[in-house]
């Protein structure tokens, strides 16, 4: 009898616990993000609904933090209007969102250069299988701490315009 107490006791206090675990796709409920605005020199990204601050983030860029991205492996973040464009539940980062990085100019003045544009800009989370190696550690994209990126994941839709500003 006191086994069957035990067991029960026991998987009453795995059910539990199992319950507490905390899913990193959150659901936002709240006014709707109209754009994302990326201030490079500043370090700060902001969630707008209009002209309303909804949040504002601290975040780490690419390698060569100054200047508009130009070709694939030179470590800058792009500059310009873009739109949200996909999101990766599955990145090699915590959370990803897509930024449409390169478009038709990009394109344009890296062929005229002999070069690739590169692409692949994301905002996203803190890497999955090794640790961030101090500032601007990324190839170009924006990084954030891992709850921020649960909550622009949740907050911001494919579609959203975002500016990245110098």
């Amino acid at each position: 009898m006191k086994r069957r107490i035990f067991g029960f006791g026991a998987l009453a206090s795995l059910a539990v616990a199992g319950c507490s675990t905390r899913s990193k796709f959150l659901t936002y409920n709240g006014p709707e993000v109209t754009s994302v605005v990326v201030n490079k020199g500043q370090r700060r990204l902001y969630l707008l609904n209009n002209e309303e601050i909804l949040k504002a983030y601290d975040f780490d860029l690419g390698f060569t933090p100054t200047g508009h991205k130009q070709f694939e492996g030179d470590g800058k973040t792009p500059e310009g209007t873009y739109l949200i464009d996909r999101r990766n539940p599955r990145s090699k980062y915590h959370l990803s969102v897509g930024i449409s990085y390169p478009n038709s100019k990009d394109i344009a003045t890296a062929i005229a250069a002999g070069r690739r544009p590169g692409g692949e800009i994301f905002i996203h989370g803190q890497p999955n299988t090794k640790k961030a190696k101090g500032r601007d550690w990324t190839a170009g994209c924006i990084a954030v701490k891992n709850d921020e990126i649960e909550e622009i994941y949740a907050m911001v839709k494919d579609g959203t315009v975002i500016t990245l500003r110098p």
